[in-house]
């Protein structure tokens, strides 16, 4: 393994771990009947973070960045950028804490969330711009100004390793694992699990999954640089957007991720049906896009004890409506 990839991140991991815990769910991890048929012998896990708080895996990250943060910079209230999911978890945390923030999100974020973000009074909604890159350009702008503390969906180390805690969990869990899939958007997930596993395991396959419309971090590690990136829309919002420039995630996945996997809508969607058909769990699209990752491989992990992060499940009724008529 490259020096300094993961292996100097284990230490944040277990001490954020500790940070965390009484305030996030460990999430269960179920054998998937109907894609260990599909393995040729072998088992896949499925590990349910759209069953954490806020639903979704983001709290995590959210919870240990701010727990990090000293008096003064709570008091002055913090700022972050968001499509959702992020948002959610940063808001929870704030609601938890007895703190307050600004959230500020894309005019295209999704309806659903934004409703939810709603219901806390911890943190005040602002809009702008049409993309998450812009948005969160805004926002960190912001912060400079304001003298308040940003916090990233995934450019943080704070919340890459807040985020690596589901590999301490995993690591309890299914201890033989052969593999891990996840989806990825800014990279903070992968980053942050891969992070903590493949120092102890360095055989273990660390398998990154993308929607086709919105890759911006797989084009970068082919680029071997952070590029433009052309989106198109995706049902997988939880990983849409591009990736700023300096991310410190690109480095992480360059040197930790073993297998890049790119799926279309038509397989988001078969993935969201299969998950609600056979494990009666209404998951979102960015979830769905690991699972898509996973039936599209599972061929060449055949025999092999694998685990799926299903990484939230903030799906709007409408969209599941279309999706399952």
């Amino acid at each position: 393994m490259p020096e300094g990839a993961g292996a100097s991140l284990v230490g944040r991991i277990v001490a954020a771990e500790a940070r965390i815990r009484s305030l996030v769910r460990e999430t269960f991890v179920d054998r998937s009947p109907i894609l260990s048929g599909l393995s040729g012998g072998g088992e896949v896990w499925l590990k349910y973070e759209n069953l954490q708080h806020t639903g979704s895996f983001k709290v995590r990250g959210a919870l240990n960045k701010i727990l990090s943060l000293s008096k003064d910079d709570l008091a002055r209230g913090v700022i972050a950028s968001s499509t959702g999911n992020h948002g959610l978890g940063v808001a929870y945390s704030l609601s938890a804490l007895k703190a307050r923030g600004t959230i500020f999100l894309p005019t295209t974020a999704s309806k659903s969330k934004i409703v939810a973000l709603e219901q806390y009074k911890s943190v005040k909604l602002q809009f702008f711009g049409a993309d998450a890159v812009t948005s969160e350009a805004h926002a960190r702008e912001v912060a400079v100004v304001q003298h308040r503390t940003y916090i990233s969906p995934y450019n943080d180390l704070d919340v890459i390793v807040g985020q690596g805690t589901i590999g301490i969990e995993l690591e309890r869990q299914c201890p033989r694992l052969d593999a891990v899939f996840v989806s990825v958007g800014g990279g903070g997930l992968i980053s942050g699990i891969a992070s903590y596993l493949k120092p102890l395991h360095p055989e273990l396959r660390i398998v990154g999954c993308w929607p086709e419309n919105s890759p911006a971090l797989y084009l970068a590690l082919k680029a071997g640089k952070i590029v433009d990136v052309c989106e198109n829309p995706t049902l997988s919002d939880g990983t849409a957007g591009g990736i700023e420039s300096g991310a410190i995630t690109f480095n992480y996945a360059r040197d930790l991720i073993d297998e890049c996997v790119l799926v279309q809508e038509n397989e988001i969607v078969d993935a969201i049906r299969l998950v609600l058909a056979g494990h009666r769990m209404a998951i979102e699209g960015a979830a769905g896009v690991a699972v898509a990752g996973y039936l599209k491989t599972a061929e060449r992990y055949a025999g092999q004890n694998v685990a799926v992060v299903v990484c939230g499940g903030n799906i709007s009724y409408e969209m599941l409506c279309s999706i399952v008529c």
